[in-house]
């Protein structure tokens, strides 16, 4: 077994932040960046229905990891035909389906803290998925032309949509635990004019985040990492980020929010049908699975 499989970061990932200022600008009147759906066509539903709802032009990118627990071939066209109907980005999980069967790594990038056991089930996981997408070539095809991030103008906001962090697909700095670092904050602003943006939205770790980074210039950065959409990740609800001049009607579903150069940035719940997304995970993931062991708790308890 290759020891590093899971936890090293390919070259191809580390693009650095100001390759991102070169990415065009897509403007937009509402931008949603919806990371980790996993595979949840529920929680699917729910986003696309919300977008529904909204005035002016919408647009739903989403950030990678749209795929992980959809492994049989009707799930796995089911929502990938739906997500390149939208923007989308790669995450590690979309950018390692082409990489050959025998090599099992999906490219996550753990850290150190991060048990070995989680790592070997999720390069199982990863294989299962990789077997199913490989018999979709031109479907596969379609995913790999994506790019590692995107940028977007919502009015007076510059926005990065990436999966991991400023520089890498995989990286893991915008987690919370490194949010928190203050040795850190030099390189997290330096980012920011890098890429000529205001706000970072990712998502990668599973661990929401909504921090404030103070600019070389005066002004305020915001990184937003929603998690996942599609798993529970603060009170039984999944989260995606929007950003809009106007405020989310329905305030009940914001998790957090704050102004920046008069727009609002809202991290927004999605509350979907958490039972059915349970009874189809165990029809596809029962008990003693790979993807069961480490998920399952999470998916029905929200921890």
């Amino acid at each position: 077994m290759n020891d590093s499989a899971g936890r090293s970061c390919p070259i191809r990932y580390q693009y650095g932040a100001a390759k991102i200022a070169q990415a065009p600008l897509i403007a937009c009147d509402v931008l949603y960046v919806v990371g980790g759906v996993y595979g949840n066509a529920h929680a699917l539903d729910t986003i696309e229905q919300l977008a529904a709802h909204e005035t002016g032009e919408v647009r739903i990118c989403f950030n990678g990891d749209f795929n992980w627990f959809n492994k049989s071939p009707e799930d796995f066209v089911h929502i990938n035909q739906r997500v390149l109907k939208h923007d989308c980005i790669l995450g590690n999980v979309e950018a390692e389906l082409g990489e050959p069967l025998d090599v099992a790594d999906c490219g996550c990038a753990y850290p150190e803290n991060v048990d070995q056991g989680v790592v070997d089930r999720s390069n199982f996981i990863h294989t299962e998925l990789k077997r199913v997408a490989q018999q979709q070539p031109d479907l596969l095809h379609a995913l790999l032309q994506k790019p590692f991030f995107a940028r977007y103008a919502v009015g007076g906001l510059r926005v990065a949509v990436v999966h991991g962090d400023g520089d890498s697909l995989a990286g893991w700095h915008f987690d919370p635990v490194h949010l928190k670092r203050a040795e850190e904050a030099g390189w997290r602003a330096g980012l920011f004019e890098k890429a000529q943006v205001n706000v970072f939205t990712s998502s990668h770790t599973c661990s929401a985040a909504f921090h404030i980074e103070p600019l070389k210039n005066g002004q305020t950065g915001l990184i937003s990492n929603n998690g996942a959409a599609g798993m529970p990740s603060a009170e039984m609800d999944g989260l995606f980020t929007r950003i809009s001049a106007q405020p989310f009607l329905n305030r009940a579903l914001v998790f957090q929010s704050i102004q920046l150069h008069g727009m609002h940035i809202e991290q927004i719940r999605v509350q979907f049908n958490q039972s059915a997304w349970q009874q189809h995970f165990l029809s596809q993931w029962p008990e003693g699975t790979a993807a069961h062991t480490s998920y399952f708790k999470r998916i029905s308890e929200g921890v």
